[in-house]
């Protein structure tokens, strides 16, 4: 991604943010009228500390490819929002996470009982703003992505320290947690604007890899990222159990031997920060990290592949954000 691209997504992406975010706050002050002062404010906590606003902009985005220009796009691009933070809180429970971006998480900071209720006052209101400016076939959309995500963390707990996991077992698992959700952005984008079936297609295909990309970046950067950047401790993967891309690359490299010890790593006290930093320098020495990573660079390559059916055509500002977006995802470091 070159400087200039990565400069007017910025500016843009910032721009859409501040209308998506006074669309949030406008129909929280209808929605939560009434309501108990604790859950107003234990909501704005979780949805005003920080955040990237990425699948709001993917809906913005394909419904404008696919000509909409209705400002109503704003307050279904805000359903997205409610919905990611409100998985980001149920996550942050079921890993007893203490830190989300950078400060503490909402579970550590109003207690879990709280968490588990606001983030589900988020779900709940995510499914009323969809089903009301998408209708119902949006909202069928947005109900496979979401159930689709709890199968995804079902699996993922069938397969904590399980070094016997697979890559198809771990491309299902983050389909479900990260790129169903990211996919149903853009198709209900489209779906918003009245858009044709094969933009339909074409616009979900695109965010189903690009969020599978999303995903493979994450997982690389809980090994190699800085905490100040990315706002949560390193190695958090492997203190869950968890076996991602770059470690899975690794394994298929080994020697049984290696391969033994590190199950054992994961058998083992995970709170040690000597077996994580044994199980990173395996990972180098075996080549994992550049492996996923060129992984990562194969899907964005197919997510802009999938594009070219609206190049010459359409809304050709919305189009060059998205090929820019596909490209922020290799080039991210939180």
């Amino acid at each position: 991604m070159n400087t200039a691209d990565h400069s007017a997504l910025r500016s843009f992406a910032g721009r859409e943010a501040l209308l998506v975010e006074q669309a949030m706050r406008g129909d929280l002050d209808e929605a939560l009228q009434g309501c108990d002062p604790l859950l107003a404010e234990v909501i704005d906590y979780a949805l005003f500390g920080g955040g990237k606003r990425i699948r709001p902009l993917l809906v913005i985005l394909a419904a404008r490819l696919c000509g909409a220009a209705d400002n109503n796009l704003y307050g279904l691009a805000a359903a997205f929002e409610y919905l990611h933070v409100a998985t980001l809180i149920h996550d942050d429970v079921i890993d007893n996470a203490q830190a989300r971006r950078g400060r503490e998480a909402v579970g550590r900071r109003y207690g879990m009982a709280v968490a588990i209720l606001a983030g589900d006052w988020l779900h709940a209101r995510s499914l009323y703003l969809v089903g009301r400016f998408a209708g119902t076939e949006g909202l069928a959309v947005f109900c496979r992505s979401t159930t689709g995500m709890v199968d995804g963390e079902f699996l993922q707990l069938r397969h904590v320290a399980d070094c016997a996991l697979t890559e198809e077992d771990y491309f299902a698992i983050i389909l479900r947690k990260t790129a169903l959700l990211i996919s149903s952005s853009c198709e209900i984008g489209a779906i918003f604007a009245g858009a044709a079936p094969e933009e339909r297609r074409a616009l979900a295909d695109y965010g189903s890899k690009l969020g599978t990309a999303f995903q493979v970046i994450d997982d690389l950067l809980d090994y190699q990222g800085d905490a100040g950047n990315t706002g949560k401790q390193s190695g958090n993967d492997f203190l869950e159990g968890k076996l991602t891309l770059p470690l899975l690359r690794a394994l298929a490299r080994a020697e049984a031997p290696e391969r033994a010890g590190i199950t054992a790593f994961f058998a083992g006290d995970r709170l040690d920060r000597s077996s994580l930093d044994r199980v990173r320098q395996f990972i180098e020495r075996h080549g994992g990290f550049d492996s996923a990573r060129q992984t990562a660079v194969q899907l964005v390559a197919e997510a802009d592949a999938t594009l070219a059916p609206f190049a010459g055509q359409g809304e050709g500002a919305s189009l060059t954000m998205l090929h820019a977006l596909a490209g922020y995802v290799l080039a991210r470091n939180k």
